[in-house]
């Protein structure tokens, strides 16, 4: 795989950023993307490792040392192939998933890994730009139909491939456009929303249907998706958002990180943002901004704070600060627990960790500060770690905004999952397998965060592809979808 000496005679060179003086001026992407010549090289240092573990780092298994030894040999378009035998989304992963891949090279034993993300992302923004990304129009209907509910990346990929397999799809959408969070919760800069709309285009192309702001449950029933389907596909995600119980938390001022995120995402593209804010519109300008929860959500609110003209942004996390470098002999090739610092880290924020939320203090309606306390973490007899107030250790941060992003606790009941009347989950999800993804009602099927909770879109997709094989098998009784 690539060259023999590759990873011997060349460092890791990553992606580079524009400035934040520069980037913080719009809601554009902010990456450089580095020449053919450099990717080539880098992709040089793939190692013959023998056993390569980003395979299994990486959950929808791509096959890592193919395509980077194409890219090696200038060979893209296979590349690019390769590239979406395992994986029907890669620009979106090329750029908003945390490359537990890399986690898993090999050469991240010497924190040397091989730029896997970079170089995916290079391979099929090429694909684009050469016209090698064309549509997939099954060469038969099969007379079958499904109903995919939630056009999240699980959503879009189990529609995909069932309309490949040769079914006709329906995917329905609560909000206005497709893409579930990835066109209203990630940020723009992290994620341009062309990227979703051209791959719409193909779906619809290869005979996926599209309905928009039709939520299942609300404006169109359960009942009848079964009725008028064969099938019916639970992608909905995770959307019920852990809220803040302390005093004062129910002002005006504490807000879901979500309803933030929506907000301008929707501003960027021109829409009418009142469905997004039925209390009101959320502005940082000029504000000091206090964040909860130490994630990629708290780090998006940070982004589009500073973006937005916050006086400042604080981001609080009740966890201790992790350490800055793993353990590789206890971790590798494992997820490592430690400190990450995210390009909207790097644009202004105050980080601050092991602070436990007291109470909202407030001006009638308005909030003006958020009382708090240091903690520490303890072990009890049995090994387990508690948290413990430290005494005396109490402060108060001014703020006029507080934005909670503190993860999700499962997909909303309401609606959908209370008409469908399928199983929960001890964890409040949809209750399925990762064999067969049926829930407890026939003919009904989960995938994504709706049945394993808040995770990462590169889950997402890995479902959203399993689960339409099982779907297709359940239907045709064989399936000759990838797993």
């Amino acid at each position: 795989m690539g060259k023999d000496t590759g990873f011997l005679e060349l460092d890791r060179r990553e992606r580079d950023y524009i400035d934040p003086e520069k980037r913080l001026e719009n809601y554009r992407e902010f990456v450089v993307q580095p020449s053919d010549e450099t990717l080539s090289s880098q992709a040089s240092r793939c190692m013959d490792c023998g056993i390569p573990y980003c395979h299994n780092g990486c959950p929808v298994n791509n096959m890592i040392p193919d395509w980077n030894h194409l890219v090696y040999e200038n060979d893209w378009k296979n590349a690019l192939d390769v590239l979406h035998s395992t994986n029907n989304f890669p620009e979106f992963t090329g750029r908003i998933c945390p490359a537990p891949c890399e986690a898993s090279c090999t050469l991240n034993i010497v924190d040397q890994p091989v730029t896997i993300k970079s170089i995916e992302c290079a391979i099929v923004d090429r694909g684009w730009k050469e016209g090698w990304v064309t549509p997939q129009v099954p060469e038969k209907k099969t007379g079958k139909s499904v109903a995919v509910v939630g056009s999240g990346p699980a959503g879009m990929a189990a529609a995909q491939q069932l309309a490949r397999a040769g079914h006709s799809v329906t995917l329905f959408e609560k909000n206005d456009r497709i893409g579930g969070l990835l066109r209203y919760g990630i940020p723009d800069f992290k994620m341009e929303k062309h990227l979703i709309n051209r791959r719409c285009v193909q779906m619809e192309a290869e005979g996926v249907t599209f309905k928009t702001s039709k939520e299942v449950g609300v404006d169109v029933s359960f009942q009848s998706l079964q009725e008028n389907y064969d099938a019916v596909v639970l992608s909905g995600g995770a959307e019920n958002a852990r809220q803040l119980q302390i005093p004062g938390a129910e002002l005006n001022g504490v807000r879901l990180a979500m309803e933030f995120l929506t907000q301008q995402n929707k501003r960027n593209a021109g829409d009418e943002e009142s469905r997004a804010a039925p209390r009101g519109t959320l502005k940082a300008t000029g504000k000091h901004v206090v964040v909860i929860g130490g994630g990629d959500t708290g780090s998006d609110c940070v982004g589009t704070s500073n973006r937005q003209g916050a006086a400042s942004v604080t981001q609080l996390e009740i966890m201790p600060k992790p350490p800055e470098k793993e353990d590789k002999a206890m971790t590798w090739p494992n997820w490592p627990l430690k400190l990450r610092t995210s390009s909207s880290h790097e644009e202004g924020v105050e980080r601050d960790w092991a602070v436990l939320t007291k109470r909202v203090v407030g001006d009638g309606e308005k909030v003006t500060g958020l009382e708090c306390a240091r903690v520490e973490w303890v072990q009890d007899d049995e090994g387990r770690h508690q948290m413990r107030e430290i005494v005396g250790s109490e402060f108060t941060i001014p703020a006029d905004l507080i934005f909670l992003a503190m993860g999700f606790v499962g997909p909303v009941k309401a609606g959908l999952l209370d008409q469908s009347g399928v199983e929960l989950s001890d964890r409040g999800n949809v209750a399925a397998n990762e064999e067969n993804y049926a829930t407890s009602v026939e003919n009904v099927f989960a995938c994504g965060d709706m049945r394993r909770g808040q995770s990462l879109v590169v889950w997402a997709i890995r479902e959203g592809r399993q689960c339409a094989r099982a779907v297709d098998e359940a239907l045709m009784g064989v399936s000759e979808l990838p797993r």
